[in-house]
């Protein structure tokens, strides 16, 4: 069962209330659970439950503008010298021809053109705003009039305030983590800070262990805590792919389907522009509806994608376009082709049919132990803050967390290839590897790797998954090109004992 007291004990601060009730406000309003868990945190009382939920939802009609609410906002900021403040997602620019730095407001329609920062201003709030991709947090605007005879009116920034209401410190997730001896155990507080009731998985009806289902929805955030991740989810409808890539932190990006284009997934071809595509600022950009998708140029489209899902780095025209944002794509299919021996792919655009995209995938998602959400798999209890966890997630993709869990992952897997062994396949069992024990194992030390208990429960919930998710790549690969890829099979994989 779900232990509501110890997750309270080893998480006295980074805790809420998720009743369904609240939930169900935001949902019905279209905000994210990271926006949600803020002004839970914010407006709860000491019991974690919000008494006043009509207030709750002027409370979040005033701080949280919906996307046609810009004019009124435009003329507060004229008319009064500010608006009121409001929740939104900034990206900052600096101008080196006209020496400022600008911003924009994407879900609002404030772009960079319209928008200066003052220096005083920016002074003051450039540690918040440094990154690249900017940030998301409490805003407040004003106005700065034309000068004379011109026309070089400017929305400015007067203030911006992270809204992280506590400090996010890996360590004190790691310490807490100890606490836990079960690996299923802690699976069960990662599901609640994804907004998932662990005791609505105990699937009767299922001939799979309960803990296949948590493990493969769980599966999902590794591109959330480790660079560079790129999979493939084929499943039913329903089973909230869209949700956890879409809905549950700010470190990423859900495609709602139609055209993508190259220029907005990497870098447009204009002169002088700097790369600022979707995979520069993103952990990861998932493609939902990959059935309809179109990317306009296939050919190009592929091209590109190809380049950058091999080392994240490509060119674009003369641009050198990085990014460490893992590809992931999503799709729904029939239940009978849910199976790694079938032709998974053959719905899917001719892209989808190309085996040296196939090679460039980490892994296959298992979707046959994916389940339709039904309410009682949505949490209606104390949960670990889901802000706070993507949070968490996203300082664990830092190049050095990242070496320091691969160094472990390099000291503990064997491999035994039958012949030659594809560089390629080692990094994507090894890649997931890593991610998977980030994920289950954020305490991990180097003395844990020659206690026995601890190798049996890495093999058994980061090792054979991981290689299971590459032997279904390969298994399509076979399909799709059978002349290069039918005698082909994946290398033994197993747990070095010291």
């Amino acid at each position: 069962m779900y232990d509501i007291e110890k997750l309270r004990t080893c998480f006295p601060e980074t805790t809420i209330y998720k009743d369904k009730a609240t939930t169900d406000i935001f949902k019905s309003a279209k905000i994210e659970a990271f926006l949600r868990d803020w002004i839970i945190k914010r407006k709860a009382g000491s019991d974690g439950k919000i008494q006043d939920l009509r207030e709750l939802t002027e409370y979040i009609a005033r701080i949280i503008p919906n996307s046609n609410a810009k004019s009124t906002l435009e003329g507060e900021a004229r008319d009064n010298g500010e608006t009121r403040p409001f929740l939104a997602k900034i990206n900052v620019r600096f101008n080196s021809r006209e020496n400022y730095y600008s911003f924009e407001i994407p879900d609002l329609g404030f772009n960079h053109s319209d928008t200066i920062i003052e220096d005083y201003v920016w002074d003051r709030v450039k540690d918040q705003l440094i990154q690249e991709a900017g940030g998301w947090g409490l805003v407040k605007l004003g106005y700065m009039f034309p000068e004379e005879k011109k026309k070089n009116g400017r929305f400015t920034l007067l203030e911006y305030k992270n809204f992280c209401p506590y400090k996010v410190n890996v360590d004190a997730f790691r310490q807490a983590r100890a606490q836990y001896d079960d690996v299923e155990e802690w699976m069960d507080v990662l599901l609640g800070a994804i907004d998932y009731n662990p005791d609505g998985f105990q699937i009767h009806d299922s001939k799979y262990e309960s803990w296949l289902w948590k493990h493969t929805m769980l599966t999902r955030l590794l591109p959330f805590i480790q660079p560079r991740v790129n999979l493939i989810e084929l499943a039913k409808q329903q089973t909230g792919k869209s949700y956890i890539y879409g809905k549950l932190g700010k470190y990423g990006w859900l495609s709602g389907g139609g055209k993508i284009t190259r220029a907005k997934m990497f870098a447009s071809m204009s002169q002088g522009a700097k790369p600022n595509g979707l995979v520069t600022f993103n952990d990861f950009v998932a493609i939902d509806e990959v059935k309809s998708i179109n990317f306009g140029d296939d050919m190009e489209m592929a091209g590109v994608m190809k380049g950058y899902m091999e080392d994240g780095v490509v060119k674009v025209g003369n641009t050198k376009v990085e990014g460490e944002a893992g590809i992931v794509f999503l799709g729904n299919i029939d239940v009978a082709d849910m199976d790694g021996a079938k032709n998974m792919f053959k719905e899917l655009p001719d892209l989808f049919r190309d085996s040296a995209l196939l090679q460039r995938i980490h892994g296959i998602i298992p979707a046959q132990y994916t389940y339709e959400i039904e309410p009682n798999m949505i949490i209606n209890d104390w949960a670990l803050n889901s802000e706070y966890f993507t949070e968490i997630m996203h300082l664990m993709r830092s190049k050095e967390e990242t070496m320091r869990y691969r160094a472990i992952v390099e000291n503990i897997v064997q491999v035994k290839a039958a012949k030659s062994l594809s560089n390629r396949e080692k990094e994507a069992v090894f890649r997931l590897c890593t991610g998977y024990l980030k994920l289950f194992f954020p305490h991990v030390t180097r003395e844990m790797t020659s206690d026995m208990n601890f190798l049996e429960d890495f093999d058994k919930y980061c090792l054979k998954p991981s290689v299971a998710m590459q032997e279904t790549v390969l298994n399509q690969m076979k399909i799709i090109n059978p002349n290069e890829f039918g005698g082909k099979t994946v290398a033994s994989y197993s747990v070095r004992v010291n």
